[in-house]
């Protein structure tokens, strides 16, 4: 008989935010596998659940307790990981884990919860429709470079987190490469007593980082790489009569044209007439 593997999520600073059902799977676990045995601890005390055997899995030693939980879900314990907040897997330890367990045939499951990436989406005023979530840039060197080179074609809107000491230099990278003119939210402290939410663009987003001490962990939120404004009449003839003086014909020139600036063929071959 095989266990199960339940990755539940934990308050990011709210404990009003630890849904009941969170709350069931914790008393039913074996074992729970945790960032910080008393940080846990402490949640579990204040849920009303005794703790059972806490097994500590962080950036450090994910690699080794991944293979510990995949046996003992195989030997079928029900092991509940956490993070120390939201969402385990989403910039924390717990895909490692996830991915042992399935490869030995055990059984995943998820209760839902806080996530400070899809918290601070909702409230930052950005299009939520399509988005991608960047966790933490790499901090320095060609990674860092390449990575916010990336960033300037994606139209989706970013969703990124930061520690306050290095904040004022991802804005500003950030400004530099995507333009001062893009809108961004920053979003801090969520949940918790200083919660804050500023919205405006990453020009004043460096100014306002400079001018303050950042403190607590910030997400921001910050605007895709906006549509490309469409061909004006005047572009088009030119590119129209461009392709006529290769001698193309009138309809191979207006395909050739409308493929290269997504415009209407049609639209093309009538201009074709018109001169």
């Amino acid at each position: 008989m095989t266990g199960r593997l339940v990755l539940v999520a934990t308050p990011i600073g709210n404990l009003g935010d630890l849904s009941p059902r969170a709350v069931e799977v914790l008393a039913g676990a074996d074992v729970v596998a945790c960032e910080d045995t008393r940080r846990t601890g402490k949640l579990m005390a204040h849920a009303g659940v005794s703790a059972p055997r806490l097994l500590v899995v962080n950036e450090h030693t994910e690699a080794a307790g991944a293979d510990e939980i995949a046996q003992l879900v195989a030997g079928g314990n029900t092991v509940v990981l956490v993070t120390d907040a939201g969402t385990p897997a989403v910039s924390d330890p717990g895909s490692r884990v996830v991915e042992a367990v399935l490869d030995a045939g055990g059984e995943v499951e998820a209760v839902p919860g806080p996530s400070a990436a899809l918290a601070a989406l909702v409230v930052s005023g950005l299009p939520t429709g399509r988005f991608c979530f960047e966790g933490f840039l790499p901090r320095k060197g060609r990674h860092r470079a390449d990575r916010i080179r990336e960033l300037c074609q994606e139209s989706r809107t970013m969703v990124l987190f930061e520690a306050p000491h290095r904040l004022a230099r991802t804005l500003g990278d950030l400004a530099s490469a995507l333009g001062g003119d893009r809108a961004v939210a920053i979003v801090r402290e969520q949940t918790k007593l200083h919660e804050e939410v500023w919205r405006g663009t990453l020009a004043d987003a460096v100014v306002r980082a400079d001018g303050t001490e950042p403190r607590g962990e910030h997400v921001l939120v910050v605007a895709g790489c906006p549509d490309p404004a469409p061909p004006s009449e005047s572009q088009i003839r030119m590119a129209l009569n461009e392709r006529l003086a290769d001698g193309l014909s009138r309809r191979d020139a207006a395909a050739a044209v409308a493929d290269d600036l997504g415009v209407s063929r049609r639209a093309v071959y009538q201009m074709s007439l018109e001169d």
